[in-house]
């Protein structure tokens, strides 16, 4: 099954969340503040802009040096239903959460909430493969790289709930 583009809900976003943008601002966004964790290229922008104005998502605006994105009723209403769709194990949880401006907005806690869940069994099953494979110390000391690794994992897994529930207390 084709990976699902995900560029115009961030695209949707963006707009979304600075009111009106250019595409050459657009572009900057991703070598700025989304870059850190998801890239989009110049010659991938434009297309999808296109797209996405023939969709009915956006409306354009132009003053005679640039033309200006701005997002319509329909494209806020896709953004919210994509913000809302269920999380899974595609890295979509900081793209999302960067896109909900307003603490006391539901979706909020439906995201943390959901991250939590999902790293929690990602926890589990870390800790439960550290007991299979790493029973004594001579399994250790036979495959330390990879036991460096997985008590990484276990450790990053473990900062990442505890930051995500911290973060759903100050939702209350």
């Amino acid at each position: 099954m084709p990976k699902r583009r995900i560029l115009p809900y961030v695209l949707l976003g963006l707009i979304n969340n600075k009111g009106k943008l250019s595409g050459y601002q657009i572009s900057q966004e991703f070598k700025n503040e989304v870059g850190e964790f998801w890239h989009a290229s110049h010659s991938q922008i434009y297309p999808e802009l296109a797209r996405m104005k023939t969709d009915g998502w956006l409306t354009d605006e132009d003053d005679g040096k640039s033309t200006y994105y701005l997002i319509t009723k329909l494209g806020q209403s896709t953004l919210r239903a994509w913000l809302a769709e269920p999380l899974n194990d595609d890295n979509l949880f900081s793209l999302k959460l960067y896109f909900i401006r307003d603490q006391k907005d539901p979706l909020m806690e439906h995201l943390l909430t959901q991250e939590l869940a999902i790293n929690q069994d990602k926890y589990a099953h870390l800790k439960k493969r550290l007991e299979t494979v790493f029973f004594n110390e001579a399994q250790i000391n036979e495959n330390y790289g990879h036991y460096l690794i997985l008590t990484r994992a276990i450790e990053r897994e473990k900062n990442h709930i505890a930051w995500l529930q911290n973060n759903l207390k100050g939702l209350v």
